[in-house]
């Protein structure tokens, strides 16, 4: 069979009447074509998702283990939870109010006369909100021996409030109208805060 020949026999109205290699060969090539196409469009397709199902999977599985290790500490959390809520509340308690606040600046004053100091100056300032705080500095200027200001620093820590001091200066006290110091005698000058709660309409 010549070239000419198969071109007629491949012609769609003599397909038909064409020798049965000639069809088998045709038949051949469709039906590859046909599934060459089906796995183009359909499976190229499904495979994708697959891939993208693939690694959605690892993700959510990951993302399973993180919960899993939380949940298998949630008691544990609520434990803690629990104990930083008591542990807020205690410290929120030696907040005072704003009725106590004048009772604590006494307390103050009074642990620096226990301590025998010489009180120059006891001030304080305007109050300084911070949150659900306020925060209430107190300018001292105290004379006194080394002992009795650690006395009074003492005092300080151990009253059932929360002060602390910070700008801490002690140098020693010189005699008034010269250079020569005074033995034994020391100056200190610090700024002690004490802290009330804010009332939610004060926040």
């Amino acid at each position: 069979m010549n070239l000419e020949e198969l071109q007629g026999h491949l012609e769609p109205d003599n397909i038909g009447s064409a020798p049965l290699s000639v069809r088998m060969s045709v038949i051949s090539i469709l039906f590859v074509a046909i599934i060459y196409a089906g796995f183009h469009f359909l499976t190229i397709d499904q495979l994708t998702q697959l891939d993208r199902h693939e690694k959605k999977e690892i993700e959510i599985k990951s993302e399973f283990k993180v919960k899993a290790g939380q949940a298998a500490k949630l008691q544990l959390y609520k434990e803690q939870l629990a104990e930083m809520r008591a542990s807020f509340g205690a410290l929120l308690r030696q907040l005072p109010e704003k009725t106590d606040v004048e009772s604590l600046l006494v307390d103050v004053s009074q642990t620096g006369l226990a301590s025998g100091l010489e009180i120059l100056k006891f001030k304080p300032s305007a109050e300084e909100k911070k949150g659900f705080y306020a925060e209430l500095p107190i300018t001292l200027e105290v004379i006194g021996s080394f002992h009795q200001m650690a006395s009074f620093i003492s005092g300080i820590a151990a009253l059932p409030r929360i002060v602390t001091i910070s700008n801490l200066k002690i140098e020693p006290l010189k005699i008034s109208g010269n250079k020569e110091v005074e033995q034994g005698r020391l100056q200190m000058s610090a700024t002690a805060k004490t802290y009330r709660y804010l009332q939610e309409d004060e926040q």
